[in-house]
């Protein structure tokens, strides 16, 4: 499948501000004006915007605890996500979710959940809601290895299959779960359920840091689901180059060698893409460039509108609390 260059630009352009994204807030952090968690999704920028290039606005995703790239790259409000993360009232959650609890309806982000493997019912049930209603609508769940240790994935994977849902469920392999490696948690190569695959139809296991490869894959899944063929199961292998929460100097010593680390960061997703895509003409350096001032000049625009943005008040406590 070739992939159009306005598509493999555009993706470029997602990869690039997520990490630029995610850069500014590890620079930031220390600085202690972010008063909510963070988990940084360095080194995993090619899933979301390879996933999240194949869909519509309408179509849903489900993410996790590290979701910045999820909520950039399915078209989120930049200056929001910042003001989240600054427990303001403009953020997207209006301040009472920080980093873990993003949420923008308007662009198909229904929502967060710090609960490991929280989303993937929710976003099964939305799967289920779309059919229900007749929509051509996909449902995507994205979720890391250590909620493949929970057995609400293979409840959700299971009722899935049965009723055919237009559910993509997207694993971010990234081989470990805080500080504990996926080989202390399950037996071989589990984690890609070769069992569900003859049931699932379409499941296959890829590389996760190559961006191309991820969107070629999940285009197959997302056409799949729309035409009601049923759920598809993608792993992506890849890695998180920073710690599990917070910045580069708060992740613990010693439980991860340095090397794999370094051999991973070799395999950086933006560098290879970006590389490939100057290589096939698809953008010069010129438009780099261009990129790299606008992408730096937003980034401080959000900042700043973050910090000039007040904080909820005691007469907000008691709003936002029940849907109407």
């Amino acid at each position: 499948m070739n992939i159009v260059a306005k598509t493999r630009r555009d993706m470029l352009f997602s990869m690039l501000r997520i990490r630029r994204v995610q850069e500014r807030i590890e620079a930031d952090y220390m600085q202690d004006r972010m008063k909510t968690p963070v988990h940084l999704c360095v080194g995993q920028e090619a899933i979301a915007a390879g996933v999240c290039a194949t869909l519509r606005r309408d179509d849903s995703i489900q993410s996790n605890h590290r979701s910045h790239g999820h909520y950039l790259a399915k078209g989120g409000n930049l200056p929001a996500l910042i003001a989240e993360l600054h427990c303001r009232s403009t953020g997207c959650s209006k301040g009472y979710g920080g980093s873990m609890h993003v949420v923008d309806v308007s662009v198909g982000h229904l929502g967060t959940s710090s609960i490991v493997g929280g989303g993937i019912p929710i976003g099964t049930g939305i799967g289920l809601a779309f059919q229900m209603q007749k929509s051509d609508k996909v449902s995507v769940i994205f979720f890391g290895d250590g909620a493949a240790d929970e057995g609400v994935l293979y409840e959700s994977l299971n009722y899935a299959m049965l009723k055919k849902l237009p559910v993509v469920f997207v694993l971010e392999d990234n081989h470990w779960a805080v500080c504990s490696p996926r080989s202390t948690r399950q037996v071989a190569d589990n984690v890609f359920l070769k069992g569900a695959a003859k049931d699932l139809l379409f499941a296959a296991k890829i590389d996760g840091n190559d961006a191309a490869l991820v969107y070629q894959t999940a285009k197959k899944a997302v056409d799949r689901a729309r035409k009601g063929q049923g759920p598809s199961f993608i792993v992506c292998d890849t890695y998180r180059i920073l710690g599990h929460a917070g910045c580069k100097a708060q992740d613990p010593a010693g439980y991860r060698d340095t090397c794999e680390i370094d051999a991973w960061a070799c395999k950086c997703p933006v560098d290879t893409f970006r590389a490939a895509c100057l290589a096939d003409g698809t953008v010069d350096q010129a438009l780099l460039d261009e990129w790299e001032r606008d992408i730096a000049s937003e980034i401080e625009a959000a900042f700043r509108f973050a910090l000039e943005s007040p904080l909820p008040g005691p007469q907000d406590l008691h709003k936002h609390l029940f849907s109407e």
